[in-house]
Parts: structure tokens; sequence; C-alpha cells
């Protein structure tokens, strides 16, 4: 049963709120956007009400018919006593009721996050065909996280172990609202003024209208009946639950409630599966609902059979949650100083696992023909000129790259110039020649091409190139040595400013190539095959590591410049 329906107005969103009678309880429902699109329902979860939704409905209401509800006990919903009225029997009864009222006659698109999300798993397991797509965000199924957890228990390993206490160590609030009384007492005497300021401290999710809401200290208390009426008996007895609904798992990796380890063995149970990690917290519908929403309009599209965009059929094809394949199958990679040597191999060698690489170099036609070898052996490679040292140019670039591609998970920066010769052979134009390539050509590429990435949210790997010169003082590489110095400094740097970010950096350093002359180098120099400094670059990405030597004798000069500088300045003068 439906109430008349009100519309209220947020953020120039018109929002249609009516009451729909649960089983038991009454229930206030939200609806924005064209009732004949596919509807979407958004479920909240624990402290929060639908208003957690804000940002994310707004963006959906655009395209989809949205729908929220408050939960029983939070919001302005009816918040019925006792924990045996907040089992999932009568969870799954709410949101019958919502569907019938919402979309009586059409599959919906599920989407939930925290005990939301629980309810969603509940759900897609239970009645699957009431559900077209689901997105789960920070909140696992409790049978496939018992079932997990058992796994690791009955064979224990280290790394299981210590996966299943880590979790048990974030979950510690499940225990203490096993506790009479003492939860709801808290939450009444002013626990809503600390949870807001921790949730801003925290998180970094500032408070606004709407959420917390102004029920916060009512819904806490009311809520804490979910745990004690399904958690522990669902942890310690776990059903055999799966679904066939195309499922979609948001991982925010710096949960402090939810371990991202929670997903492993989850293609098991639900094989229709794609995982998309983001660097953010557990209330990441507030700290990044641009991408929240964007994503489960991606899942959507597809489980509806739309048209994708070439990045976003990449990007969902690289979230599929596919045993044996490999972790760069459908990555983003842009190469520079592709047109030949390492910079042409690492292309191939990215192309050979899946990726999908933007070739760049000065000269096109190396570009292009990079491109031809890689699509002759079946990779998808794309041809770009560009001069790196140009900054107007490398912008142009970068923003040809987004718009056509896409944001790109693996950049590197592999152009160069060799340049060798007495210190005092070189005139002025010949240092900015090669400072500009060898590091400003990095700085441009590292500063561009990250702040797409941190601007996208999901992470991502820079690779910079560098040598052993940058360690070996020669009397015939000054200018040289001193710009892969600086380069693999500048790595460094990153890599420290950068990781809170999600983005790695690696150097991957060569053995020292040029040995007279001067000219633009595409593949680098003639230091270590090309196609072993490829693989080394491909390693860096996979392991994450920060220097990467390519061979054993560059592992051993770093060490003996570490141990023995003045020895190194001695071989300078003898050689």
């Amino acid at each position: 049963m439906t109430s008349p329906a009100t519309t209220v107005t947020r953020r120039a969103s018109a929002v249609t709120r009516r009451r729909v009678r649960g089983d038991g309880v009454d229930l206030a429902v939200y609806e924005q956007g064209d009732r004949s699109r596919p509807t979407v329902l958004l479920v909240h979860g624990y402290p929060d009400t639908h208003r957690v939704w804000d940002e994310v409905a707004e963006r959906l209401g655009r395209r989809f018919h949205v729908v929220r509800y408050d939960v029983r006990g939070a919001g302005a919903s009816s918040r019925p006593f006792g924990r045996r009225r907040y089992t999932f029997d009568y969870l799954m009864a709410d949101m019958q009721a919502v569907l019938d009222a919402a979309a009586p006659d059409r599959k919906v698109h599920l989407v939930g996050h925290d005990w939301g999300s629980i309810q969603g798993w509940e759900a897609v397991c239970t009645m699957p065909d009431r559900f077209a797509s689901f997105t789960s965000i920070s909140g696992p199924s409790l049978d496939h996280a018992g079932h997990w957890a058992r796994r690791r228990l009955a064979r224990p390993t280290p790394s299981g172990l210590r996966r299943v206490i880590g979790q048990a160590a974030r979950s510690w609030y499940i225990g203490f609202f096993q506790t009479p009384l003492l939860p709801e007492l808290l939450w009444r005497a002013g626990l809503s003024r600390p949870f807001t300021r921790a949730l801003e401290l925290g998180e970094g999710v500032p408070a606004r209208p709407g959420h917390p809401a102004r029920t916060l200290a009512r819904d806490g208390a009311s809520g804490v009946a979910l745990y004690r009426a399904n958690m522990t008996r669902r942890l310690r007895r776990p059903l055999d639950r799966r679904t066939d609904v195309p499922t979609q798992v948001i991982v925010p990796t710096r949960d402090l409630f939810v371990s991202p380890h929670l997903v492993g063995g989850l293609a098991g149970r639900a094989p229709n599966l794609t995982v998309r990690p983001v660097r953010a917290g557990h209330w990441v519908p507030r700290s990044h609902p641009d991408a929240v929403a964007r994503w489960i309009a991606e899942h959507v599209t597809a489980a509806r059979g739309g048209e994708l965009t070439p990045a976003e059929s990449r990007a969902l094809r690289r979230a599929r949650a596919v045993r044996g394949r490999d972790p760069l199958d459908g990555a983003l990679v842009v190469v520079t100083g592709a047109g030949g040597g390492t910079g042409r191999s690492a292309v191939l060698a990215f192309a050979r696992r899946g990726a999908e690489v933007v070739a760049a170099d000065r000269d096109a036609e190396a570009a292009r023909r990079t491109a031809e070898l890689a699509g002759r052996a079946g990779g998808t490679v794309h041809a770009h000129a560009v001069d790196v040292s140009d900054a107007a140019a490398m912008e142009d670039f970068a923003k040809s790259v987004m718009h056509e591609h896409g944001v790109p998970d693996v950049v590197v920066n592999n152009a160069e110039i060799e340049m060798a010769g007495s210190f005092l052979d070189h005139s002025a134009e010949d240092w900015r020649t090669v400072l500009n390539v060898n590091l400003l050509g990095v700085v441009h590429g590292s500063r561009l091409f990250a702040a797409q990435m941190a601007e996208r949210g999901q992470g991502g790997h820079i690779v910079n190139t560098s040598s052993a010169a940058a360690f070996t003082p020669s009397r015939g590489l000054a200018a040289y040595s001193t710009s892969k110095a600086a380069a693999l400094m500048l790595s460094e740097c990153l890599r420290a400013e950068l990781k809170g970010k999600g983005i790695a950096v690696s150097a991957v350093v060569r053995p020292s190539g040029p040995r007279g002359g001067a000219r633009q180098a595409a593949g680098g120099p003639a230091g270590g095959r090309p196609d072993a400094v490829a693989e080394r670059i491909v390693a860096a990405v996979r392991r994450g590591r920060a220097v990467v030597p390519v061979t054993p004798g560059v592992r051993l000069a770093r060490a003996a410049a570490r141990v023995s500088p003045g020895l190194m300045r001695l071989l300078a003068r003898m050689g």
C-alpha cells in the first residue's frame, strides 16, 4: 500500500516522496528521474539514511529512474521494537514492497552500501528474478564472509591467518553491538557528534545537509538490531548462497571496516562478476560520487546489452573476474619513445599481454610502424606523434589520450636523447636539449597523466626509464648522467608523493649506453637489450617495485655507488 506522493526539491533535482507499507512498517520511499527509464534502487547502510546517496542519485537521475528508501529503523521509516523484526525475512519483505510499488513489472538494478549491500546479497541470492544487475559496495554477503573465514581457518597459512585476524580487528564493533543496551545508550547520550567528527577526520567526508541525518542518534540506536538479529547466526552457520545476477563489487582499498581480501573466491559464488577497486574509505558514495555513479551506469548499461564507449568497454573488460587472466589484460598503457628500441619492445610486451597501448614518438612514421607490428601480432596499438620536450604538445597529447582512449592505467616515460662528449664541448643549447627531453619529458608525462589518474581515483602506475649513468660518474657523460640522475630522484620523490593517491612510480635502470655524438633516441640507449629492458618494465608494473635494475651489473654498480662513492669517482677519472 502506498500513500499519495509529495515532491521536494534538492539541488534542482525533483525528488518525489511517498510511503510504502512493508512488513508491519511504513517505509519512506524517494524517487527521481524518468520513470520510463531503467530503475536503479539504492539501499543505504548503517547508521545512514537514503540521504547518503544524494550525490550519486543526482548524477544517476539524469539517465535512470532512481529509487531510494529509508530502511526500517532509519530516517522517516518506522522503528519496530526488538531484534526479531530486523531479521533478513523482514528486510526482504520490505524490499519486495518497495520493488512492487516503484517498478512492479520489470527487473531493477540494485545497488547497496554497507548494510544495504549485505541486504542486497541476500536479495539477489533469494529472489534473483527481480534484479537485472547488482552493485555491492563495502558490504559482503554474510554467508560468503563466513565461508571465506572457514576456508582460511580450515587450512591455515600465515597470509590466510593474517587476513582473517585483520578482518576480525576491523569488525570489532560487531561484538560490541551484541552488548545489551550499552550501544543504544551511547547513541542517545551524544555519540552522534564524535561520529560526525570521525567521519570528517577519518574519511575526509564533511557533514552536509542530510548526512549525517538529524535522526542519527535514533537511527544508530535502532539499527543495532540489524547486527543482533543477523550477524552471529549467519557468520557461524553460513548458507550456500550463489547468484547469477550480473554483479559488480566496488572495493574501497582503504576501508576501515571491510577488508578488500573478502572478494577472494567470490567468483565461484557470483560467476558473472566484475571488481572495481578504488583508493577510498568506507563512505565512498560520499567521497567519490562521480566514480561510483559512473561505474553503476556502466554496469547497468552492460547488463542491459547497451552500447559502451571503447574506454568503458576496456575498463569493464579489465574489471571482469576471470581466473588465470593476465593482470595487464585490458589495461590502457602509454609508452613514449615508442618508435624503436626499448620503446617498441615495451609496446609489443604490453600488447602481448592483452593491454591496449598508445605508442607515442616524435617520429610519426616510426610510431606508426610500431603500431603496425603490434597489430600483426594481434595487439591493439594506437600511434601518436608528440615531442615530449614540448610542454604544450604534451598537454594536447594527454588530453587527446583521455578523450580518445580514456585515462591510462600505466605510463612509461621512455623517450630520451643520447649525448656524450667533453663537458667543455657542450653548449648551453646542448644542455637545454638533453634536459628538456630526459628530465622535463619525464616531468610532463608524469605530471599530466598522474593528474588524470588521481582524478579518476583508481590509481595507476608510472614507469620512468633511467640509466646506471645516474649513479656512476663518467668523464664523457656529464649532461646525460645529470639528466638521468635527476629523473631517478624525480621518480623517488613522486613515489613518495603519489602513493597516497594509489599511484605507484618505478624507475627501470639500464646499463649506461651512449658513447658518442648526440641524437634523439626513440627507443633509448644501446645499454641493455631492448626486449630484456621491456620485460623489466612489465615486471616493475606487476610487482610495484621502486627501482628495478635491468642487469646484475647495474645492481652491482648501484650498490658500489652507495658503499664506495670514492671508488666510483676514481674509476670515472680513469675511464
